[in-house]
């Protein structure tokens, strides 16, 4: 079974992903966004797992923590459950790190299973008592932790939140201007043992150290390959991932470069897809590295969906930027036969280029991904609407074998041509003519491309809109 991306199902929207290989299982923690959501994170956390030799194979393990879970209750101020990250403890179990609503502080839920039905632990706080986040002086706001268990069986914890200025997303109260924090852990996972050390930089302390351009801004994680060690963040620019290296988990680290960005800033010349905010991690499975990152949808940042990327190590542990692709987690190119879905697209523009997404839909002439049906059908029937004069899909890749013909499936009063060319800037291989349909049709061309494995962008020339279903391989 081929693996596309996003890779879990149309109807799930699971952002801020931290990947672990637990068991022979690579298990996904994450947010829970809502269909066409008003807010971010609004659902309670599922998790979703697949064995490390079959990447497509994704099983839904259930809901594992719910808000009304949390003792605090459910005040609106506490709806939104933020990024979690999760880790085995020395003991066994699996202990999840969540942060809810503008609590500023960091929670703890235990579990004997990696995605079984958690129940809460406590709050991560100083050796005092005093719940980290609260009551010190350089205790700034807490967000997004990340959970780390090294080589040697000691726990850190980072955390952090690089806006400039007090916001809603933090009470009004003031984030850390200063960078991302970390911290060890003693046995009981909750009690601080070491000094918060800043180990990431914000646009206030970065001039000068590497990090211009780059700075932290949220979506703390760490990882260790090969003896080094690697925080991964989201950027000021939000539409990107970032690392940076250390020998040592709490030392001062240098920035390493983009791991991810949604729309291939750093790789292309203009953004080739709609962005946003964007949070994840990197995980070696199977002897292979995956960065896994979030896409946004409906035209809007309140609904996110999981990607995952194959990425490069270099010789030195550096890391080369990964592109967004359609295939993911396949292994490789997609096979031209059949059906492909056109949510799949990895890249998505108007004749005006893009837009970074915030809280209102674009108008105009801007495509964009979403789905019929409400929030966690199981077959919602994900599609690409407005697609109208100037919008662009690009799907990479494809593997072609003997395609005489291609066609797709549209609806919509539009009328003109849907140009069909074999790479951004490549030669136009099909030009399908679009009528206007009420019902889902279907319109072929003949396919004047050469075998092999090639990207296909598919634009509209022409009056009118319509949502763009998928596309039909002979």
């Amino acid at each position: 079974m081929p693996a596309y991306n996003p890779f879990l199902p149309s109807w799930e929207y699971v952002p801020d992903g931290e990947p672990h290989v637990f068991g022979g299982r690579v298990y996904l923690y994450g947010s829970h966004d809502r269909f066409n959501g008003r807010e971010f994170c609004r659902n309670d956390y599922v998790c979703w797992s697949a064995p490390v030799d079959d990447l497509s194979d994704w099983r839904f393990e259930g809901y594992i923590w719910k808000k009304s879970d949390d003792p605090d209750g459910r005040g609106w101020y506490l709806s939104q459950m933020a990024a979690p990250d999760a880790v085995r403890g020395a003991d066994g179990r699996y202990y999840l790190y969540y942060f809810k609503g503008q609590r500023g502080t960091i929670d703890v839920a235990v579990c004997d299973t990696p995605a079984g039905k958690y129940r809460y632990y406590g709050r991560v706080r100083h050796a005092d008592g005093t719940p980290l986040g609260k009551g010190r002086e350089k205790d700034f706001y807490q967000f997004d932790p990340g959970v780390f268990r090294d080589d040697d069986g000691k726990f850190y914890l980072y955390t952090g939140f690089g806006a400039s200025g007090r916001s809603i997303f933090t009470g009004f109260r003031s984030p850390n201007k200063y960078g991302a924090m970390g911290c060890e852990l003693a046995e009981d996972m909750l009690t601080i043992r070491s000094p918060l050390h800043t180990i990431a930089r914000t646009r206030r302390n970065s001039r000068g150290t590497g990090y211009e351009g780059h700075e932290f801004f949220e979506a703390s994680s760490m990882r260790k390959f090969g003896g080094r060690y690697y925080f991964i963040y989201s950027s000021v620019n939000g539409h990107e991932l970032c690392y940076a290296m250390s020998d040592s988990p709490l030392g001062e680290f240098t920035y390493g470069g983009t791991l991810v960005s949604i729309g291939d800033v750093g790789l292309s010349e203009k953004p080739l897809n709609y962005l946003g905010n964007t949070h994840g991690s990197i995980e070696r499975i199977g002897g292979k590295y995956y960065v896994f990152y979030h896409r946004q949808t409906n035209g809007h940042c309140f609904s996110r969906q999981a990607c995952a990327e194959e990425i490069h190590m270099r010789e030195d542990g550096t890391f080369a930027q990964a592109e967004v692709t359609s295939c993911g987690l396949n292994g490789g190119p997609l096979a031209a036969r059949g059906r492909c879905e056109a949510r799949v697209a990895c890249h998505l523009f108007s004749k005006k280029g893009v837009r970074f997404y915030t809280f209102k839909r674009p108008a105009g002439c801007h495509p964009y991904f979403t789905q019929s049906g409400k929030d966690r059908e199981c077959d919602p029937d994900q599609y690409i609407a407005n697609f109208c004069d100037g919008a662009t899909a690009g799907f990479k890749y494809f593997r072609f074998a003997g395609n005489a013909r291609i066609g797709v499936t549209v609806c919509g009063r539009a009328r003109g041509t849907m140009r069909v060319r074999d790479g951004l800037y490549g030669q136009e291989v099909a030009a399908i003519p679009i009528a206007p349909c009420r019902q889902r049709t279907q319109f072929f061309a003949p396919l004047h491309i050469e075998d092999g494995v090639k990207p296909l962008y598919f634009t509209f020339a022409g009056k009118g809109r319509f949502d763009f279903i998928d596309i039909r391989f002979d």
